[in-house]
């Protein structure tokens, strides 16, 4: 046992097993140090969550905080990050990366209210976890001491986290079948590890968690009606909701329709290269949505604009750098593309696909009159012709001096 010279620490605490060995953990190599464990309710599964607090303080806490923050998650998180259409390499949709900072804020907030001089995190050091929770407490609380026990002890295995716990009558669910390591949250479940870790391997039915098979899916479509307000999603088949009652009933008719599913090999910030099963089925939904109503509203320049925003977003959010003054630059452009991006999306579900059908939006820049493929009095031809003279010139220039030569 050392004296670290940390008195009180804050865990983020889930109720798995790494978490659930870590609270003893740091009682034993931190000088006997209390230990507040905090659970941040973001709409993961609501078994996990039952006597979360009894189980908890069975394994050595002091104190559990549970905070309910799905409502905050949805609206202030995953919303903005929407509106810059953010997908990182191109199809994750950042469920877990758009948590931990609303995580790792979370345990600030309760370390000050309890009096913590130190965080923790359960994050291992292979993974982005660990940059997201450090870099929000960096930026948000410098003062605290950071512990991070993957980085520390020499338990490296489930099989070693089972019998540490069993060695000290802690008593978990946890069990050596649980192959998979999952991560859950309102906007989406991720499964890593077993059959997963070859590439080569197809994903099984225990890879899915969610959704239904998209072979297995209603052989007949179904049409949602979602409503967009300044680039967010405001109301579902005409019924106003919260963004997170939004997203609640957006997939619960996706996840039958099979929608949302992705199988991906990733860059991870640290270098390593990690493949995953995703499924996100409201998210796609208002994603494509979102989209929609930009089609019809946004400029040429703009929709170009916003889609660097969403690139770069991507990376931003993924490497953990949610308060940095980057991401709220990039914020404030993209909400001010939104402003106008408001309307009403029909997209139709079949078998794992979304497609929007319908839309419409009274800030649109479509016409009819311009666009007709048939008689119209509005567009005069002959104009092209210089239009497009000018805007070869330097083609142009440049060919004749080749001739010259």
């Amino acid at each position: 046992m050392q004296n670290h010279g940390i008195k009180k620490i804050v865990l983020a605490y889930s109720g798995g097993l790494d978490t659930s060995a870590i609270i003893p953990w740091l009682k034993e190599n931190y000088g006997g140090c209390e230990v507040v464990a905090c659970v941040v309710d973001i709409g993961q599964d609501r078994e996990d969550l039952k006597g979360v607090e009894q189980k908890a303080l069975r394994s050595g806490a002091s104190e559990c905080y549970v905070v309910d923050a799905r409502e905050e998650f949805i609206s202030d998180y995953v919303y903005p990050v929407l509106q810059t259409g953010a997908l990182y390499e191109g199809s994750y949709l950042l469920g877990t990366s758009m948590a931990r900072p609303l995580i790792a804020k979370a345990l600030v907030d309760v370390a000050n209210k309890v009096g913590a001089d130190a965080l923790c995190h359960g994050a291992t050091g292979k993974g982005n976890d660990q940059v997201r929770f450090e870099s929000t407490w960096a930026a948000l609380a410098p003062h605290l001491k950071v512990v991070a026990p993957w980085r520390e002890w020499n338990l490296r295995s489930r099989e070693a986290l089972l019998d540490y716990l069993k060695e000290r009558d802690i008593p978990t669910t946890a069990t050596l079948e649980k192959i998979y390591s999952r991560d859950e949250n309102a906007w989406h479940i991720s499964t890593e590890g077993g059959v997963l870790e070859s590439p080569w391997n197809a994903p099984n039915k225990d890879c899915w968690v969610w959704t239904v098979d998209p072979q297995e899916a209603p052989d007949q479509a179904e049409q949602v009606t979602v409503t967009v307000k300044q680039g967010k999603v405001v109301a579902v088949n005409g019924e106003a909701m919260s963004p997170f009652k939004c997203l609640e009933t957006l997939n619960a008719i996706g996840s039958k329709h099979g929608i949302g599913r992705i199988d991906i090999v990733e860059n991870r910030l640290v270098g390593i290269k990690s493949r995953g099963c995703y499924e996100t089925p409201g998210g796609t939904i208002i994603m494509a949505a979102l989209r929609g109503v930009e089609q019809l509203v946004l400029d040429r320049d703009s929709f170009k604009w916003r889609e660097q925003l969403g690139l770069e977003m991507s990376y931003v959010v993924y490497d953990g750098r949610w308060f940095a003054p980057l991401r709220k630059s990039l914020q404030a452009s993209a909400e001010s593309l939104a402003e106008e991006v408001n309307g009403e999306v029909v997209l139709q579900l079949y078998k794992g696909q979304v497609t929007a059908i319908q839309k419409k939006s009274p800030n649109s820049l479509y016409s009819e009159e311009f666009a007709t493929f048939g008689e119209d009095e509005v567009y005069d031809h002959s104009h092209a012709g210089g239009f497009i003279r000018l805007f070869s010139l330097s083609s142009r220039i440049r060919a004749l001096n080749e001739l010259k030569k």
